[in-house]
């Protein structure tokens, strides 16, 4: 049986899944889920990737947003603002609060994220094994313009600046879905990650696997963030094992988001090929662009990385099940080089 691991964000890694499980259902999926972008609210602990990962897979997902609930009801939501109690930018809807709630008490109980998440999925039953990447706290922060000077944080320069040119940390949540990275970032910080360990299981499967796949997930505030967490890129560079990566840019825009931002925040072009560069060929050994970024195959192997150009947009599941075997087919023949 292959053995395949997955390092998923939330909608473009949920969708690329679904068309995996379609393309090797014979396969065994390990699934290593970011919880960078986790967030307490209402006294909650929220996972979005985790449960985006695991309503998609299981059947409950809102399909026109990528995510939430399908069949959502907003009565807390609702009463909440009654109260005054926000914040209002993050809809939380009824069905989707009983999953927090289950994984805050829980958590509270004293399980682990990595057992609570287990536990969830028992319900859902995604047809894979769905690990967070870490049971550490990590919140991915943003560090963007303060327009009114209210911050606390140094100036660029590193010097107080007075009101103008300050700068202030943000919870990725609010600049992506509050500000809608409508100003530049300026920095990208999995905060806690340099102190996170792998959660139990994760290193053992990416020992264990026969490929490894990085989907069309955010390579930034996704992808890498759980490579930001000590030991894992390492083991998935050390692993001996063919690594394929989908570009999530198409056309030099990203396909639904705004990876874009966060991009321009570590320094890399939106550019099918320069997000391969920035990978890197020491971690990655194949990569699948689009094809009307065809002409960047040579740039990419000009790099060391084998690529190919296949059509990438994931249209419905059919088409993602074609697009995951191409990466499937293009890690055989790197394993067979």
């Amino acid at each position: 049986m292959r053995r395949i691991l997955v390092l998923s964000g939330g909608i473009g890694g949920a969708r690329f899944l679904r068309g995996l499980l379609r393309a090797a259902p014979e396969a065994e999926v390990t699934v290593i889920g970011n919880t960078g972008d986790d967030i307490h609210l209402f006294g909650l602990k929220v996972c979005p990737d985790l449960d985006t990962v695991m309503y998609t897979l299981g059947g409950g997902i809102h399909e026109e947003q990528g995510w939430g609930r399908a069949d959502e009801t907003f009565a807390v939501k609702e009463e909440l603002a009654a109260y005054g109690v926000g914040p209002e930018w993050f809809g939380l809807g009824d069905r989707d609060f009983a999953t927090h709630i289950v994984r805050t008490q829980m958590l509270a109980a004293g399980y682990p994220l990595s057992a609570v998440t287990e536990a969830l999925c028992q319900r859902w039953q995604p047809g894979v094994r769905l690990l967070p990447m870490t049971d550490d706290r990590v919140e991915t922060h943003v560090l963007i313009d303060d327009p009114d000077g209210s911050g606390n944080d140094a100036g660029a320069d590193g010097s107080d600046g007075g009101a103008e040119g300050r700068r202030r940390a943000v919870h990725f949540q609010e600049y992506w879905v509050r500000l809608r990275a409508a100003m530049p970032a300026h920095a990208v910080v999995p905060v806690g990650a340099d102190q996170a360990k792998p959660a139990p299981g994760v290193l053992e499967a990416i020992a264990e696997a026969d490929v490894v796949v990085f989907p069309p997930s955010n390579p930034v505030v996704s992808v890498g963030t759980i490579l930001a967490v000590p030991g894992i890129r390492e083991a998935i560079a050390d692993a001996g094992v063919p690594v394929v990566g989908v570009s999530p840019i198409i056309g030099n825009a990203p396909v639904r988001g705004m990876a874009d931002k966060v991009l321009a925040a570590v320094g890399v072009e939106a550019t099918a090929a320069a997000v391969a560069r920035h990978y890197g060929p020491g971690l990655l050994d194949a990569w699948l662009v689009d094809t009307v970024d065809a002409d960047s195959v040579a740039e990419v192997e000009a790099a060391g990385i084998r690529c190919r150009a296949v059509p990438l947009l994931m249209t419905d599941t059919e088409a993602t099940a074609e697009m995951a075997r191409a990466a499937l087919t293009i890690a055989t023949e790197v394993k067979a080089a």
